[in-house]
C-alpha cells in the first residue's frame, strides 16, 4: 500500500482538487483506493456526496477505539472509498499529542488497511502541525500544489527544509504548479525557471479553469465529467508522475 498526500501550508491552492481527481485516477485505473478527507472543512467529502461525520470523531479515530475500516463509506465511483471529514478534526493535534509517539499514530493507524487498499490518498488541512508532521512521516510521496508566485515558491522551500530536517523516515516531495493563469507574466516566468532550478518541482501545471470550478456544482471529479479539458489532462499526467515515482505496480482498468 502506498501513502499520497496532497498538503500545502497553504489554503487555496488546489490541494483538495488533486486529491479527489487523482484518487478517482487511481481507482479508474482499477486499484482500490482510499481518499481520507483529513480537512475538518470537508471539500472533498462534500465533492463525493458524502456526509461529514464519523461516528466518535478524531478522539475514537486516533485513540483506536473507532476501527478505520468501520468508518469508511463507499463513493458512487468503482474502487473508491472515502474516510469522511468530521469537525472535530479541528482538534486532532491535541488527540494525537495524547498517543504514545504522537508525531507516527497515523501512520500507526494506516497501516491495517495494506490488507484493503493499494493507494491511500491523503487530503489535509493548510498547516504546520502535528497532524501535518503525522501525514509526513506516512506518506510515501507528498505533492505540494505551488500557485507561481514568489510567496508560493518560499512556502516551497520551508516545506522542503522542514521535511529534510525529519528524523528516520522520509517522504518524497514533489511540487507542482496550480492555478496557473499564461496571461500573467510571472506565472510564466517561474514556470518556466523553478523546475530548472528545483529538482523537486515539476513542470506539470494544472491550469486555472472555469471546467475546475464546476466541480463543486457536479460534485464529482473533473477527470470523471470533462476528461478532455486542458487540466484533466494536467490532472492525468500529475497521475502518471506519481506512479512513476512510487513504481506503483499496473492494474486492471474500472469501467468508470
Amino acid at each position: 500500500m502506498k501513502v499520497i498526500a496532497s498538503y500545502n501550508l497553504k489554503g487555496g491552492v488546489g490541494k483538495t482538487t488533486a486529491a479527489v481527481n487523482l484518487a478517482y485516477l487511481s481507482a479508474r485505473q482499477g486499484r482500490r483506493t482510499l481518499l481520507w478527507d483529513l480537512d475538518p472543512q470537508g471539500a472533498a467529502t462534500y465533492l463525493f456526496r458524502v456526509k461529514p461525520r464519523v461516528k466518535g470523531g478524531s478522539p475514537k479515530l486516533v485513540g483506536g477505539s473507532r476501527p478505520m475500516l468501520d468508518a469508511i463509506k463507499a463513493t458512487d465511483f468503482e474502487h473508491l472509498d472515502l474516510l469522511p471529514a468530521d469537525f472535530t478534526y479541528r482538534h486532532m493535534d491535541i488527540d494525537l499529542n495524547e498517543r504514545p509517539k504522537p508525531q507516527r499514530t497515523l501512520r500507526r493507524l494506516l497501516s491495517p488497511l495494506s490488507a484493503e487498499f493499494d493507494v491511500v490518498m491523503l487530503d489535509t488541512p493548510p498547516s504546520l502541525s502535528l497532524v501535518s508532521e503525522n501525514v509526513l512521516r506516512a506518506s510515501d510521496l507528498v505533492l505540494v500544489p505551488l500557485i507561481p508566485t514568489v510567496l508560493s515558491v518560499r512556502t516551497f522551500e520551508q516545506l522542503a527544509t522542514f521535511t529534510r530536517e525529519l528524523k528516520g523516515r522520509k517522504p518524497k516531495l514533489r511540487g507542482y504548479f496550480s492555478m496557473l493563469d499564461r496571461r500573467r507574466k510571472l506565472h510564466q516566468e517561474i514556470l518556466a525557471e523553478l523546475p530548472q532550478e528545483n529538482r523537486q518541482v515539476s513542470s506539470i501545471a494544472i491550469p486555472s479553469a472555469s471546467a475546475v470550478e464546476q466541480m463543486t456544482v457536479r460534485r464529482e471529479p473533473l477527470v470523471a465529467f470533462s476528461a478532455k479539458s486542458p487540466a484533466a489532462q494536467a490532472f492525468g499526467q500529475l497521475w502518471d508522475e506519481a506512479v512513476r515515482l512510487l513504481d506503483l505496480p499496473e492494474a486492471t482498468p474500472s469501467s468508470n
